[in-house]
């Protein structure tokens, strides 16, 4: 086979243009590394110190967030012990208004037993004395009706006129007054005159 000689376009011939095509030529290795060094110091100078600010403000974030989440999470304990709190206290004072309630219920009751005994002992005595009243009444109208009757009575047996009426009283008032001492005596004794 004869040999053949590649040429590159820019006419180098030698030992770079028989040469493995994975090694590069010295000025594209120089080029390359002029150009990642270029791009290494942007990098360096400029983005790195950029993503490290970001990655800064995020972890700040993110511990701010978590530092106002524990505070959230402290204020509402707090809150949460405040409200058990006036639960317990509103409690206590709803026992306390219940049991006054009760205290000031069984015044309130007692006051109107009271009244109402009172009510109750007026309205007796003044039934009694009614009927106190309305019996005298009728001793009085009785009186005078035995008084009459018996009148008429001992003037039909004596034969004779009981017209005095001084004397005709007299008599009468004698007869009801030993009557009433009778009858006082039968209760002295225990005898309520039913047995006569």
């Amino acid at each position: 086979m004869p040999a053949v000689t590649v040429t590159a376009e820019g006419g180098d011939s030698g030992f770079w243009a028989t040469a493995a095509p994975i090694i590069p030529h010295p000025l594209e290795f120089i080029f390359g590394l002029v150009v990642f060094a270029i791009l290494y110091f942007i990098v360096k100078s400029k983005v790195v110190p950029r993503l490290e600010q970001i990655y800064a403000e995020r972890t700040a974030a993110i511990e701010g967030g978590m530092n106002k989440a524990e505070e959230a999470q402290a204020q509402a304990q707090a809150a949460l012990e405040q409200y058990q709190a006036q639960l317990v206290e509103a409690r206590s004072e709803a026992a306390r208004i219940r049991e006054d309630a009760k205290a000031q219920g069984a015044q309130i009751l007692a006051e109107m037993r009271e009244h109402a005994a009172a009510e109750a002992a007026r309205i007796t005595e003044t039934a009694h004395k009614q009927i106190e009243a309305e019996r005298q009444q009728a001793v009085v109208s009785l009186r005078g009706d035995v008084g009459r009757i018996s009148t008429d009575l001992a003037s039909r047996i004596v034969g004779e006129a009981l017209e005095d009426d001084e004397r005709s009283r007299r008599v009468v008032d004698r007869f009801l007054d030993d009557l009433d001492t009778l009858d006082q005596a039968r209760a002295d004794a225990g005898l309520d005159g039913t047995d006569r």
